[in-house]
């Protein structure tokens, strides 16, 4: 065997690999959605500040315990402490000394003031819970919609292409016709003018289908470029979930009305704690203090204190930050009187796509196949010399629209149930998961 030989035969093995090296693994709906409700980069996003308000709640807590502080110390003097009376002297002190002192520090009581801040702080680390379970929910149906998009766009790639096939079948078989003189040359062109639009089409579909691809990878955090296999839904299409009682399931479930309630509270909460300003604080604090002197009669000392503080005058700041909480109860009432009506909307939107989008799917499967036969029968009265080529491209053209309208339904409905599950405020990635 020559070198060049084995060159050829080395590239041939290569290039034979080359498209197992491409193929995408099949990616099934409910795998993308486990990793884009965990690495996505929005829902790490919430994940950071849910940490970021563990710490705030950390923060808080540790008013409510005793502080501790530890200070030392060391004096160089010039000259030796001393006293004079009179022609007499005495040393006080030494040139050199340390001092350490331990301080303890606890408050006893302050009308509520720690304690709420407290309880607000964790109200406020429940609301970025609740965040981030509506980011990720969010997110999935995002990726919901997009997956379906992709299969959509594999199905209109399926009918382009059935589409040409039918249509080259008409080309082949009305050149066959010209050629024995049964049809005239204006019939041919009209095939091959719409086998020219059926490609032009599928060109259409295909790059639809790059596009939704590369959103989908934006969301799984791959490069754009990466091929996806997707793995067609097996849920069955049926009725949504009922419309009675949606309201009061969303009322209950979506987290967007629990965060505003959550933050309701803690407002409350930061009313109170403002309030107590107004009022006293008791301290108790406990000290020990060691004075390296030889000259004093202890050098090391313990005590306890209590003390009393009230803050007279502030400029009016505590009575602005108790209008501000006022008003911003205020205007949480009415966003969530808003934010409720938004949702109830929602629901009814999503609710009537769904069922709107069932009745398309039994239309549209009804018509497929009034639409085969329609273009059967065409077929052999145009074959026979009977029928005429524009009732055969006719009858391609209406099976493509009758195969497009029963696609575009079907994921319309898949659309609108994840749209409708969201609304009730459905983990999707349990739902797929079943």
């Amino acid at each position: 065997m020559t070198v060049r030989t084995s060159a050829f035969a080395i590239l041939a093995v290569m290039l034979s690999l080359v498209p197992t090296l491409a193929r995408a693994a099949p990616l099934t709906l409910l795998d993308g959605l486990r990793i884009v409700t965990e690495e996505n980069r929005v829902v790490r996003i919430k994940q950071q500040e849910e940490r970021m308000s563990r710490a705030d709640t950390a923060i808080a807590r540790s008013r409510l315990l005793p502080s501790v502080n530890a200070s030392y110390g060391q004096t160089f003097l010039e000259h030796q402490p001393g006293l004079r009376a009179g022609s007499l002297t005495a040393e006080t002190g030494e040139r050199s000394f340390y001092t350490y002192q331990l301080v303890v520090q606890q408050i006893l009581y302050d009308f509520g003031g720690v304690t709420s801040l407290y309880q607000a702080a964790k109200l406020m680390e429940d609301t970025k819970r609740l965040d981030t379970i509506r980011t990720r929910n969010g997110v999935a149906l995002t990726f919901s919609t997009l997956y379906f998009d992709v299969l959509e766009s594999e199905k209109m790639i399926t009918v382009a292409e059935r589409e040409i096939e039918s249509l080259a079948s008409h080309e082949h078989v009305a050149r066959d016709l010209l050629q024995s003189g049964l049809i005239t040359r204006n019939d041919l062109l009209q095939a091959e003018v719409r086998l020219a639009d059926a490609q032009r089409k599928l060109l259409d579909a295909r790059n639809m289908r790059k596009i939704n691809e590369a959103r989908v990878n934006s969301m799984l955090t791959r490069p754009l470029g990466t091929p996806i296999e997707v793995v067609e839904v097996t849920r069955p299409y049926a009725e949504p979930p009922p419309y009675e009682g949606a309201a009061e399931a969303a009322e209950k479930n979506r987290p967007e009305l629990q965060i505003v309630d959550a933050t309701l509270k803690a407002l409350g909460y930061e009313e109170r704690a403002r309030r107590s300003e107004y009022f006293p604080k008791v301290l108790a604090q406990g000290e020990r203090d060691y004075t390296k002197n030889k000259y004093l009669t202890y050098e090391e000392n313990m005590g306890v204190s209590f003390s009393m503080s009230l803050n007279l005058w502030s400029g009016g700041s505590t009575r602005a930050e108790l209008e501000k909480a006022r008003l911003a109860q205020s205007r949480l009432r009415i966003e969530r009187a808003r934010l409720a009506d938004d949702i109830s909307l929602e629901l009814e939107k999503y609710y009537l796509d769904a069922v709107n989008a069932s009745e398309a799917i039994r239309v549209a499967a009804g018509a497929i196949s009034q639409a085969e036969e329609n273009l059967r029968i065409t077929r052999l009265k145009f074959a026979e010399g009977t029928g005429i080529a524009r009732d055969v491209t006719d009858a391609i053209a209406l099976r493509t629209l009758s195969e497009t309208n029963y696609y575009r339904a079907l994921y319309d409905y898949y659309r609108s149930e994840a749209g409708y599950l969201y609304a009730l405020g459905r983990n999707l990635r349990d739902e797929y998961g079943r």
